[in-house]
């Protein structure tokens, strides 16, 4: 087949469910329409607040994971760079975060308090 063939084939295609959808109107019912949780019938207000602690956790998580991604070309550099400016550096990364996490749990950030 040739270019042009196919082409044509894939823009008719194209046409022939594009025209199928416009003519295919379903109207929704109350299940479309109504809010799913899980197969639960919603419960309460949909912008009630969420506690901050779910984000502080999912910061906490982002943090940690890009600590590993700033860790893993440690390897590599220890052959490039010397190695006690790879292990001052990799110390200091690793002392910070520390630092910040202690920090954060002596504010109390970490407590689950209801």
């Amino acid at each position: 087949m040739s270019l042009m063939t196919l082409s044509i084939m894939s823009l008719l295609l194209t046409m022939l469910l594009y025209t199928i959808n416009l003519y295919m109107v379903i109207k929704p019912d109350i299940n479309k329409l109504s809010p799913y949780e899980c197969g639960f019938d919603p419960s309460g207000d949909a912008r009630t607040p969420i506690s901050i602690q779910f984000f502080l956790v999912a910061i906490l998580f982002i943090l940690f994971d890009l600590e590993i991604v700033l860790l893993l070309p440690i390897p590599w550099s220890m052959n490039t760079n010397s190695p006690t400016t790879t292990i001052i550096l990799t110390t200091a990364l690793l002392t910070l975060l520390t630092l910040g996490l202690v920090y954060e749990w002596h504010q109390g950030g970490l407590e689950w308090a209801e």
